[in-house]
């Protein structure tokens, strides 16, 4: 099997946020590759730690919060390793992010054209009229309809479907290395949420940029991704392509995740819901943070975290179902 290129690699990536409760352990140790080329989902519950991941990459974690150790490779540029002037260079040019809402990522009291075109001046040194016009340009490759008109209105006048291809035409301007998508088609219905995915692979397969794909929503997986990582409470618990994930789910999370959304496998009333909640990670679980709330659970789980085992090829999961028996 060919080897496909790395873009972006995770090591061991732990991050943590010093709090007067505590210290909260958001990432313990995050493992993942990003390929030149391909759209990469990251998915689990809300507060598994997917967002912190995000802004880890770009160096965003706000204090009391800290990445304490793990490295973050761009092409094998270790980002952690770079100043905050080196970062702000590369954000925006090299990666690029959309956020869930674009009404508080985007100013309102700035058009939605110069919003837009400041990448173009901050990142390309282009003057100000030629960056309008390259912003129109891109904006009218997002199906933005009247992109000179609706250049210039304001955010407020744009519906939330318009204002998030405004958000993506801003984060696509400089055809960035990675585009990071955190959850972008939450607050949108049906039919605008698959008119952006769409959008996206589109423009990805054009401009041929990588993307870090955040959900909670396995179905948007299915849809857009090619390669997913599944976490739980700051850990990898799975990682394997599409297909497979879907065919041949192996930890007990991802199965129980599977279980909970309707598909034509599992009609309303077989839906499953997954008992507990996500651990505060102020005091996680002991061994396998998932072991309370976990239907195969053996005493060996709350003692021991387990580690990312290769069951198949391209197919890792971090289970003690699959690295030893009940001791």
């Amino acid at each position: 099997m060919e080897e496909k290129e790395r873009l972006l690699t995770v090591d061991r990536l732990k991050t943590q946020f010093f709090t007067y409760g505590g210290v909260v352990e958001a990432l313990d140790e995050v493992c993942f590759e990003i390929h030149k080329g391909e759209i990469f989902g990251l998915v689990g519950e809300s507060g598994c730690g997917k967002s912190v991941t995000a802004a880890s990459i770009l160096q965003l974690v706000q204090k009391p919060g800290k990445v304490i150790s793990g490295r973050i490779l761009l092409n094998d540029e270790d980002l952690l390793q770079k100043s905050e002037k080196e970062m702000d260079s590369i954000r925006g040019s090299r990666i690029s992010i959309i956020f869930q809402d674009p009404t508080s990522s985007l100013n309102p009291l700035f058009k939605i054209g110069y919003q837009v075109s400041e990448p173009y001046v901050y990142h390309q040194g282009k003057r100000k009229a030629a960056a309008i016009r390259e912003a129109v340009e891109i904006l009218k490759q997002t199906g933005l309809p009247d992109p000179h008109d609706k250049a210039r209105n304001y955010p407020h006048e744009l519906s939330g479907g318009m204002r998030q291809r405004a958000m993506i035409a801003m984060a696509l301007t400089c055809q960035p290395d990675l585009l990071i998508a955190d959850e972008p088609t939450t607050n949108l219905d049906v039919t605008i949420e698959r008119q952006i995915l769409d959008l996206v692979k589109n423009l990805q397969r054009e401009f041929g940029t990588s993307v870090l794909w955040i959900t909670h929503d396995m179905a948007v997986i299915a849809q857009i991704c090619d390669r997913v990582c599944v976490m739980y409470a700051g850990n990898v618990v799975e990682k394997t392509d599409v297909r497979t994930l879907f065919k041949n789910p192996c930890h007990p999370y991802t199965v129980q995740l599977l279980r909970a959304i309707p598909s034509e496998a599992v009609t309303a009333d077989e839906l499953e819901e997954i008992p507990g909640s996500v651990p505060r990670l102020i005091r996680p679980p002991t061994g396998c943070r998932f072991h309370p709330r976990c239907n195969q659970t053996m005493s060996i789980c709350s003692r021991l975290k387990p580690q990312e085992i290769e069951i198949e090829p391209e197919h890792t999961v971090a289970c003690h179902l699959f690295t030893q028996t009940e001791v």
